[in-house]
């Protein structure tokens, strides 16, 4: 049963001045920041661009970094990213097809997971995704694909820098309620030819 607060999840009231402000007395939902990614890197191919979240992975958290049987067949023997099925139309990709996604940060390639179950305009990367086998070259960096971290960066805020009060000192949620860290734009694109970098 979730909790009985606004989010489900247990938070805090964070009485302080700052957090007042700003309006983040609360955990709530906070738009994503409006700037977007460079677009049609290579140019030609079809691309769209995203929302890109990391949420935690289904089957494990931080345990995936080892090739058992059991976890080849539940997360495919590589990293995934999940889309909706009709942004994935958009962009000529099916599922299992191999897609480059990137911005200012930096590029990953996976494999693609088409789902009606994802909103559009969002695509999912599990966290902490095994990173050690299948992971081809990216046409726009010319090195291996990345990780899910890849294209995402830290945003510091005004209320990270509140520091000194208890109810702040052990960094709940990513230096306060709101996990801002992960709100980034990606272009995504489908690889259309997969190099594994072995020459």
């Amino acid at each position: 049963m979730p909790f009985r607060t606004i989010t489900g999840r247990q938070s805090f009231f964070l009485d302080h001045e700052m957090m007042h402000e700003i309006g983040e007395t609360m955990a709530t939902y906070k738009p994503i920041l409006d700037y977007l990614p460079i677009k049609n890197k290579l140019g030609g191919v079809k691309e769209i661009t995203l929302k890109y979240l990391t949420p935690h992975n289904k089957w494990s958290t931080h345990s995936m970094y080892f090739d058992s049987q059991q976890l080849l067949t539940l997360f495919r023997g590589g990293q995934t990213v999940w889309f909706n099925e009709k942004d994935a139309a958009d962009i000529g990709v099916r599922d299992n097809d191999w897609v480059e996604l990137y911005n200012h940060n930096g590029v990953v390639v996976s494999r693609a997971v088409v789902s009606p179950r994802l909103p559009r305009g969002v695509v999912y990367m599990h966290h902490a995704q095994d990173n050690h086998i299948n992971v081809p070259g990216s046409k726009i960096s010319g090195t291996r694909g990345g990780t899910h971290n890849t294209p995402t960066r830290i945003h510091m805020k005004p209320t990270h820098m509140i520091g000194g009060y208890g109810q702040l000192s052990y960094g709940f949620n990513y230096y306060g309620p709101t996990g801002n860290q992960r709100d980034m734009y990606v272009v995504a694109r489908k690889l259309e030819e997969v190099d594994w970098l072995e020459d």
